[in-house]
């Protein structure tokens, strides 16, 4: 039994919740279907790694339309945590979200092939 259904535009981000979905054998169309690229290391930024991008928890991604289709994934609404708002698609994307985050970013559309993280581990003693 399914109980609730989520989807989160932008990987590391709070997403949306739904009342249907089209499902591919990749998952919900349009999960993770953005990503950010940290531009020092060209590698996704992902809250797996909570020191450097912990932040990324306080921002909700919604889509504008629902998608349909792999191939036309329509742009998204970015939430700050302040509650004000900025769409995918305007021109000023990166460099507000660069400047939101203290760190220098790219929002990518992400693709159909393998992503490339950056990874973090926690130093354990014992």
């Amino acid at each position: 039994m399914v109980v609730s259904i989520w989807r989160y535009p932008v990987k590391s981000m709070l997403g949306e919740e739904l009342n249907s979905s089209y499902v591919t054998e990749r998952g919900l169309i349009g999960d993770r279907a953005y990503a950010l690229i940290d531009q020092k290391t060209g590698k996704v930024a992902s809250a797996k790694n909570p020191k450097k991008w912990g932040k990324l928890f306080d921002f909700r991604s919604v889509f504008i339309d629902p998608p349909q289709v792999v191939e036309n994934i329509p742009s998204v609404r970015i939430t700050f945590p302040d509650g004000t708002h900025i769409f995918s698609d305007q021109d000023n994307i990166d460099y507000t979200l660069s400047k939101v985050l203290d760190q220098d970013v790219r929002l990518i559309r992400a693709s159909l092939e393998r992503p490339s993280y950056e990874e973090y581990w926690p130093d354990i003693d014992g």
